[in-house]
């Protein structure tokens, strides 16, 4: 549910009026998919960006809805198109390859094939495509650069930078570098093709995260690095950083008592982070990606933040934090009752998507704040 206005959310039939759609949706509602086997199809992943969506299925490809002004939806761009109220569904699949993971920036689209090469297209004004090019791109293109030839196991954007991760721990990045995300390797406030970044230091990178103004990373001991511009974890004194710096592991709980604690997962908004740790056996219901809860083993439940679950950003941008407000330090996310019961559930969930068998399911925010979707498969209540 959330906004609707650009069909981002796909033609939600009125109840009143058959020919029309809504622009707002208010309860979780199925996404119609123009599937050719809908009872076998299963529905992988789904990302949000500004005002587009994209849902990855298992055997029919990649499916793209909502606004395409800049090619984002991976389909010519149409000339005074209007969005509102559209069926319009596009169906990719002329990938080298099947696609793994597809990930929504704001106004462009990254995909990640199984051959582990990239492909982008949408807006490329900051060189978030990654093409070598600051043009929009309506066809989905593999991405060269220091990418060439290295086999990619994961991809990261929210806003207009991208990171990505290779198979054997390196990370690349691309796109908009103006709070020094990719300071490391230029002087450029935009890079338009895939750089090395030679962060020493960090060790093997397991996991990225790239929101609009920061970075994290996870290496393969369980340590946190962050850099970039806002609150970035470390507390109020450290709020620009172009190099990687680590987020004391005591934070996320590791003492003499549990040694064992690590940070096993981590994802991040547009101006938060959140991290799942290795004491955690359930993901965090704030509006992001994290370890898909198999649909038919909790149906119509929420995802609560359980005890292991920490985050750290601006307060109003999807962290339930409480009295914590943006101290940019990190702190631990309280369990919530199960189940939510009325006047106990959070005040702020972001648009997003939510995974269900053979389709999709919409969720998302409620209120006045300015709309920023963001990759999500949580089952939101």
């Amino acid at each position: 549910m959330g906004l609707n206005k650009d069909s981002q959310l796909g033609f939600q039939r009125s109840r009143k009026d058959k020919t029309r759609g809504y622009e707002y949706v208010l309860e979780p509602s199925p996404v119609p998919l123009p599937l050719d086997r809908p009872q076998e199809t299963q529905v992988l992943q789904v990302s949000c960006g500004r005002a587009h969506s994209l849902i990855l299925t298992d055997h029919e490809g990649v499916f793209s809805m909502g606004n395409n002004s800049y090619g984002q939806c991976g389909r010519n761009v149409v000339e005074n198109e209007i969005y509102s109220e559209s069926h319009k569904v596009n169906r990719m699949q002329d990938f080298d390859g099947q696609v793994v993971q597809v990930v929504c920036g704001q106004d462009h689209s990254l995909f990640l094939t199984d051959k582990g090469e990239v492909y982008s297209c949408g807006w490329g004004a900051d060189g978030q495509t990654g093409l070598g090019h600051y043009r929009i791109t309506s066809v989905p293109t593999k991405l060269a650069g220091d990418l060439a030839g290295v086999h990619v196991v994961q991809v990261a954007t929210h806003g207009d930078c991208c990171l990505a991760v290779s198979a054997e721990g390196g990370l690349f990045g691309w796109g908009n570098s103006e709070y020094l995300q990719l300071a490391a390797v230029t002087d450029s406030t935009q890079v338009n093709v895939p750089r090395c970044l030679p962060f020493s230091g960090v060790g093997k990178v397991k996991q990225a995260a790239c929101g609009g103004t920061g970075c994290a990373v996870l290496n393969g001991e369980g340590q946190v690095f962050v850099w970039g511009y806002g609150i970035l974890g470390k507390g109020p004194n450290l709020v620009e950083s172009a190099l990687p710096e680590v987020i004391p592991p005591t934070l996320f709980g590791l003492t003499e008592f549990n040694p064992e604690v690590h940070v096993s997962l981590i994802r991040c908004g547009l101006s938060h982070f959140a991290a799942l740790t290795s004491k955690q056996r359930r993901a965090v219901c704030v509006g992001q990606e994290y370890p898909r809860v198999p649909w038919h083993r909790s149906p119509g439940r929420p995802v609560f933040p359980m005890e292991g679950d920490h985050a750290w950003g601006a307060r109003g941008c999807g962290v339930w934090c409480g009295s914590h407000g943006d101290s940019g330090q990190v702190f631990r996310l309280k369990p919530l009752p199960d189940p939510l019961e009325p006047g106990t559930r959070p005040q702020n969930h972001w648009d997003c998507l939510a995974e269900a068998p053979g389709g999709a399911l919409a969720g998302g925010q409620r209120g006045s704040g300015p709309l920023v979707t963001r990759d999500a498969l949580c089952q939101c209540p």
